[in-house]
């Protein structure tokens, strides 16, 4: 009987100091309520090649994006069109991709500082409702454009119009007029413009794709920051980004896209296609073979992704 009650007294003894280690490892496995949780499928290699190109754009590593999106074979001959000026991809990939040389130019510029100051000042400091209204307008207006254009699969056109509206809301609220944010942008801006040493065609030429992407790196970061001032945290977009399975069958997949933007919840999905082991999303695939189709001999082209040939991702 003594032996017994020894036995408990001490059972109880080694609970008293579990419980609290038990509880302690418990609270530490249960997910943050404050992150958002992880989609159904979100450990899938497909889903996983989609949050990596993400990380690379929160790093601003450009370098590394590059690489990751196409295959091997493509991301080379996209990098001997752009020695020949014959392709900007991935600058192409962006809007107003044409203007960014002179953008550039103009941001590094002896004086630009002073001067962009001067202009802000004259044309848009205090302007916040006409700011506010055209932002209005401009995003009414993509939307509208976006549902006319049939080249667009109905997963893009749904996306582009989220993201439009999304940055259409911001903009309609963001301090575009304020002229202290405006100043500091200038100053960032024209600063980072200044280190990229890329002020037109021919210095992204000589650069070339590597080169350009690295030097760009620090200047997406200071776009980055400038957007954050006014409101609008691309980086937290990136980071909050989730990534989920939809379907997998062979070498092709879709897969569901979430992130926060601007304060709203875009949910999109993108198509993927498996090539040498490795997943690549399709619209990547296929605006490189565009371009290349367009920039290269027949001939010369890298084998076509099969996913150009095969619009449903299936």
């Amino acid at each position: 009987m003594q032996r017994s009650r020894l036995a408990r007294s001490t059972l109880r003894a080694r609970l008293r100091l579990l419980l609290p280690a038990m509880l302690l490892l418990l609270a530490a496995c249960r997910p943050d309520p404050g992150a958002p949780a992880e989609l159904p499928g979100a450990a899938s290699e497909p889903a996983g090649a989609v949050r990596q190109l993400a990380g690379h754009l929160q790093r601003n590593d450009l370098v590394a994006f590059a690489r990751d999106a196409l295959p091997p074979q493509t991301h080379a001959a996209l990098a001997a069109a752009w020695r020949e000026d014959r392709s900007r991809w991935p600058l192409t990939e962006l809007p107003l991709d044409d203007q960014l040389p002179s953008l550039l130019a103009t941001l590094a510029e002896p004086g630009a500082e002073a001067d962009l100051r001067r202009r802000f000042d004259r044309q848009l400091a205090g302007q916040d409702t006409a700011l506010r209204d055209a932002a209005r307008s401009l995003s009414l207006f993509g939307v509208q454009y976006l549902r006319q254009q049939a080249h667009y699969s109905d997963e893009e056109r749904a996306h582009y119009v989220q993201t439009v509206e999304a940055l259409g809301a911001w903009a309609g609220q963001a301090p575009l007029g304020d002229p202290r944010l405006g100043h500091a942008a200038i100053e960032r801006l024209a600063a980072a413009a200044r280190q990229t040493g890329l002020a037109s065609e021919e210095d992204l030429r000589q650069a070339g794709m590597e080169d350009s992407l690295r030097r760009l790196g620090p200047f997406l970061a200071a776009v980055k920051a400038t957007t954050a001032d006014y409101g609008l945290d691309l980086d937290h977009s990136l980071t909050d980004l989730r990534t989920g399975l939809v379907e997998e069958r062979g070498d092709h997949a879709t897969v569901r896209l979430h992130y926060p933007l601007a304060g709203r919840e875009i949910d999109t999905t993108l198509r993927l296609t498996r090539l040498g082991g490795h997943w690549y999303l399709d619209g990547y695939l296929e605006e490189a073979a565009r371009v290349l189709a367009a920039a290269t001999p027949a001939e010369a082209l890298p084998e076509p992704p099969e996913a150009a040939a095969d619009p449903g991702g299936r």
